[in-house]
């Protein structure tokens, strides 16, 4: 399985960033991709997940209304659109596949990314 993330980088407050993940190489149908981040000193918090079986979309509180995630089927790809981004945002987001269904549990996710660097500046 490979996954790759991209398109993070510095901005202001109040800007935006969209990320993708490309993620290949698993060959079951049902599964969830899940953006995860991970800020200085913090522990790594599910941020936004896509569910292929439902097309299910789920949120952290902090971020809804701002974010927003998609994908690609064809391109084996999710995205992740950052709107309004705020310092507190700043993080390394990671993409994550597992089987099945959505879940904010980091530990059930098998595949992992090697992330990207969103910086958001005040």
């Amino acid at each position: 399985v490979h996954i790759v993330e991209s398109g993070g980088g510095l901005v202001q407050a109040g800007g935006s960033l969209r990320l993708s993940c490309a993620a290949s190489g698993f060959t079951f149908d049902d599964y969830a991709i899940g953006w995860f981040r991970q800020a200085p000193g913090k522990e790594r918090e599910g941020v936004s997940c896509i569910s292929r079986a439902d097309g299910r979309r789920t949120y952290v509180d902090s971020v809804k209304g701002r974010f927003t995630i998609s994908s690609d089927n064809a391109k084996s790809t999710v995205y992740l659109q950052m709107n309004s981004l705020k310092p507190e945002d700043t993080a390394i987001y990671y993409c994550a596949v597992r089987r099945n269904l959505c879940t904010d549990m980091d530990i059930e996710y098998e595949y992992w990314g090697q992330g990207t660097e969103v910086t958001v500046s005040s």
